[in-house]
Order: structure tokens, then sequence, then C-alpha cells
């Protein structure tokens, strides 16, 4: 900084507002200081900075898995709204076995320079309810289930499946089955839920569930034996590839979409990979909660408070295109 002052002949402190960012400094003066920087190589030092200001402007992000539809658009909004704000994001995938645990996960991050965490709950893990947070890092879990200890947002899973049946019912359908996903995801458990509990209260015949694994080729065998039940008119599938996945399947067994069976997915994620997409669906808002999550955080890491006990859902958006039939 000594170097990049005498070279623009001004003071140090004139160098320091420059690289912060302040408006305090004249353009004229600015642009002498800046072409100084380019001319010696010079660039803040990351460490002084968060020694001075006590912040590494810096939010850690824990997940159990990077490259699910979901959870890669969820990290893509916090990177965006990071970026927006002059903040960086480090990223920790959640180990296995007896560390798989939020306690486990943010010791690791208090080793890091993050300045807060967000941690990006695919599983319900052992510690979820007895978890506390050290006082120096604040902690925002994605979460459809509040904490008492966090602040905890996700989209509406439950309340996903509860408009998915009442649309199916209103279509004419007397009941809908459901294609879930796998039995150790938090969000599948939720979906599962709403989907019979909806049933359940209207005095509606719950069927039996197909369990599948988010992957397309276990909605389409789904879809082989959905085939052979006379009485299925309406499948709502857990997530979009396993819905297009029954579909193929329902086809191949000689069934129509949406004349002999409709069917509904979540997440909206096949819109540029299948063309002439037909398939209604739940679309799930990512980039919102990511967005959300991130100034959740940043407020808690400048000083702020946000409740915690709160169960805040994002709710989901139904994208209806022609994979369902009115048959009322």
């Amino acid at each position: 900084m000594q170097d990049v002052a005498r070279a623009a002949g001004v003071s140090p402190q004139t160098v320091s507002r420059v690289a912060n960012g302040s408006d305090a400094v004249r353009p004229g003066t600015r642009r002498k200081v800046e072409e100084a920087m380019e001319r010696l190589g010079y660039r803040p030092n990351y460490a002084a900075r968060a020694l001075k200001h006590g912040r590494f402007n810096d939010i850690g992000v824990v997940m159990f898995n990077m490259t699910s539809f979901g959870n890669s658009h969820i990290v893509d909004s916090i990177a965006a709204a990071a970026d927006e704000n002059d903040y960086a994001v480090t990223l920790q995938q959640i180990g296995t076995g007896p560390e798989r645990t939020l306690e486990a996960a943010i010791n690791h991050m208090k080793q890091l320079p993050v300045d807060g965490v967000i941690v990006v709950m695919e599983e319900k893990l052992s510690d979820f309810d007895t978890f506390r947070p050290p006082k120096e890092l604040p902690v925002v879990i994605l979460s459809e289930d509040p904490s008492n200890s966090c602040p905890t947002i996700d989209a509406d899973q439950y309340g996903c499946s509860t408009a998915v049946v009442d649309y199916l019912l209103s279509k004419g359908h007397k009941t809908v089955y459901h294609i879930a996903g796998p039995s150790t995801s938090r969000a599948a458990i939720s979906r599962v839920l709403g989907w019979r509990d909806s049933l359940t209260q209207l005095g509606l015949r719950v069927p039996q569930t197909y369990i599948g694994d988010w992957e397309a080729d276990s909605g389409y065998q789904a879809g082989l034996s959905l085939a052979r039940d006379p009485e299925c008119t309406a499948i709502y599938a857990a997530n979009d590839q396993m819905a297009y996945g029954a579909m193929l399947g329902l086809q191949s067994a000689g069934k129509r979409v949406p004349q002999d069976v409709s069917i509904v997915g979540v997440d909206d994620l096949l819109v540029g990979i299948v063309p002439r997409l037909t398939l209604t669906t739940m679309r799930m808002r990512f980039n919102d909660i990511g967005h959300e999550a991130f100034n959740m955080v940043k407020t808690m890491c400048e000083g702020g408070t946000v409740p915690v006990g709160v169960k805040t859902v994002v709710p989901c958006e139904l994208i209806e295109r022609s994979s369902v039939r009115d048959i009322s």
C-alpha cells in the first residue's frame, strides 16, 4: 500500500479507500491509484482485510450432493446472491458414517475462513433437534422443519403434494397413485405424507406407494407396473425424471398419456432437455430459496437477527402442460 501511495502521489489512506470501494475519492485521484495498482501488481490482502474488519466476506455451504438438479440450482442462486453482495462461497460435501452430523459439518467449517454457514439438509441428520450452532458462526439450515436454534427455509414439500392431489381430483380422478423418492430423502418423505394425508382426509382410497430412486429408470419400472392396474388414471411422481420415465413405461405397455393415464411431476427440470415437453409439473422455486437463505445468513453475519423456531417455506408453482386429462 505504501508503494502504491508513493507511485500515485497520494496518502496510504487514499489507497485504502480506493481498495475498499469508498466513494470518498475524486475520480481523477481514483484513476491514478488504480493505474499505480495495475503497474505494481497490487491486490488487497485477504487475510489482512479479514483481521481489520473482523469478517472474511465468505459463506460456507454444506451439501450432501452437489450434482442433483435442486442442489445445483440452490448453490447457483447462493453464489449469485453472494456475488451481488461482494461475498465468496466455500463448498463442503458432508461426510458419511458417524461423521454425518450437523455438529461434525459445522466443526469442520469453523476451521475455514467463513463468516456463516448454509446447510442444504437433503437427509434429516440425527442431531437436527439437539444441534446448537457456535455463537461465533451463524448457521442457516435448508429444511422444511423448523429448528429452535437455527433459522430454516425450504420449498413447501408437503404443500406441493396436497396441491397436486387437489389438482388431479379436480379433474375428475377418483384417487391418485404415487411414485415416491428414496426413503432416506427428507423431501421424498414430506411429499409422501402430503399425498397420503390429502387422500385420507377426503376418505379416498390410498393406493400402494411405488418407491423410486429419483432416476428415470425407476419411474419406467413403476409405469410398467401401474399400466396393469385398470383403476390407475392419475399418477403423481415425486420428481420429473421419474414422471417422464413413468410416461415411457406406460406407453411401452400400450397406455396413452393423458388419454388413459394423467401424470404430474415435481421440479420443472426437463425444460431445455426434453423437446416438445408435455409434462405438467410443480415448479420448485430453488432460486428464491437460495437467495433468501443467503440473505438470512448475511443478516446474522452483519449483526442482525433472524427468527428461529419458525417454519419458513417457499410455495411451489403449478406448471400446466398437457399430461393431465379432465375426466370429470
